[in-house]
């Protein structure tokens, strides 16, 4: 028996390959949403001014979050690539490829000439380096989740699988420190427009090589060195994911929706850019840079943490309750957070992106293995991406666009709220209609199993 159809470990799957496999996705994703955190937080502080400025302030920051969220259309584009090819040569070798691209936009960006150098072709180029880094997202988190989730013992898959999950806390935490680094002490002021923006977007280029190293010393998934012994690779995984589970990816991409669009104030930039556009451009605080990018570093050590803790309480209690625990937090805390930003104050700014990481959390860190349990051996790879990238475009792609609209056309960001609360109450009923499939194998000798009673209405 192996780890992924029954109860003991797969011979590949001792305890320092579990180590090293544990490493190896944590590394990669924390790299991989480094430059994708980067850009977030770089379009809400200074994309605006430097690729959109005829614009006007206002407009400039509503169109940087607009290229934000382009990038998500093209999610769906790398999912399918990603999926397609990773359920048809492997889990390993997209993940390397993902990384390499991924890597390559965000470099180029780094050296990008700015609107007043080269008029509109430089956010014409930015948009298109964004999707370049869109369609690697759409691909990479599928292969990370697998190998993580594949390799890893009955019993404590929420646990392997929330590592490459505190992959994107620690991006997050990566983005924020090196921007509050550069902004604070090495390019301050006017510096930071010049050229202290740069900086971190080519650190990237070392990041990535350091990610490709350490991915090409693990070994493949051991439920796709079954598929591939067996010959029994699907030939279309695609049109069989959504001819046969259409609705399985409809229901999981909303109980995505709701994490994404509430995440994506924070790491979408959206807070960073309502907490430090000047009160003369239109804003309603006006902090300082530095002290608000470290309040969105040190509450991403909050999300980190209970990301991991989601992970080991789902092997517990279940996927579906930790979910259930996560989104009420999320509830509870959605109303706190604008608020709590609006003061002006660093340290409650702190506070109310902390309260907001728990639910944060608590819908994240199970979530590899919750979508990993969700779809058949051989289409896992396309399910889960895929099912990852709609999730993405109706919860978090706009998600920053439209908070940026609701305060123009509002003067509150209560009215923001509200909308991040309606996303959250729908993925909770998603959450609620999905039936809990925590331990069911994962091998392709259960496939018929891993087909069948997904909702809760199937006996």
């Amino acid at each position: 028996m192996t780890a992924t159809s029954g109860t003991e470990f797969h011979p590949k799957t001792r305890q320092h390959e579990l180590r090293r496999v544990a490493f190896a996705t944590v590394i990669g994703t924390t790299i991989e949403w480094y430059d994708f955190f980067l850009y977030a937080s770089a379009a809400g502080l200074v994309f605006g001014s430097l690729f959109f400025a005829p614009a006007g302030p206002q407009f400039a920051t509503i169109l940087a979050f607009a290229t934000v969220g382009v990038s998500f259309l093209f999610r769906p584009l790398g999912a399918f690539l990603a999926g397609h090819y990773g359920d048809k040569i492997g889990r390993k070798a997209m993940l390397v490829i993902t990384l390499i691209l991924m890597g390559a936009a965000t470099t180029l960006i780094g050296v990008l000439p700015t609107y007043e150098q080269i008029g509109i072709a430089a956010p014409i180029l930015l948009v298109l380096l964004r999707i370049l880094q869109g369609l690697s997202t759409g691909g990479e988190w599928g292969g990370a989740v697998l190998m993580a989730v594949e390799h890893s013992p009955d019993g404590r898959r929420g646990r392997y699988g929330a590592f490459p999950q505190i992959g994107v806390p620690i991006g997050l935490l990566l983005a924020s420190g090196v921007l509050a680094i550069m902004t604070g002490w090495i390019s301050p002021g006017e510096a930071f427009l010049e050229w202290g923006w740069r900086i971190p977007f080519l650190l990237s280029f070392v990041l990535i090589i350091v990610g490709i190293v350490v991915r090409r010393a693990v070994d493949e998934s051991p439920v796709f060195q079954e598929i591939a012994a067996k010959k029994e690779k699907a030939k279309t995984p695609i049109l069989t994911l959504f001819s046969k589970h259409w609705l399985l990816v409809l229901l999981a991409a909303l109980t995505f929706a709701g994490n994404n669009a509430a995440g994506y104030m924070t790491t979408g930039g959206y807070l960073q850019n309502y907490a430090t556009m000047p009160i003369e451009e239109g804003g309603l605080v006006g902090m300082e840079r530095t002290p608000v990018l470290l309040a969105v570093a040190g509450a991403s050590v909050v999300w980190l943490i209970t990301t991991f803790a989601a992970g080991i309480v789902s092997d517990r209690i279940g996927r579906r309750n930790t979910y259930i625990i996560g989104w009420i937090a999320f509830l509870a805390t959605v109303f706190l957070l604008f608020p709590l930003a609006t003061t002006g104050n660093p340290w409650l700014l702190f506070l109310g992106v902390s309260l907001f990481a728990i639910g944060n959390g608590f819908t994240y860190g199970q979530q590899a293995a919750y979508f990993t349990e969700l779809f058949p051996a051989s289409i896992r790879y396309s399910g889960v991406s895929i099912t990852y990238a709609i999730g993405a475009i109706i919860g978090g792609a706009f998600a920053p666009t439209i908070a940026a609209w609701l305060v123009a056309t509002t003067g509150t960001a209560n009215s923001v709220a509200f909308y991040i609360a309606g996303v959250m109450i729908v993925a909770f009923a998603a959450t609620l209609l999905l039936r809990d499939r925590t331990g069911i194998p994962l091998g392709p000798d259960a496939e018929a199993e891993q087909s069948r009673r997904h909702f809760i209405w199937e006996k």
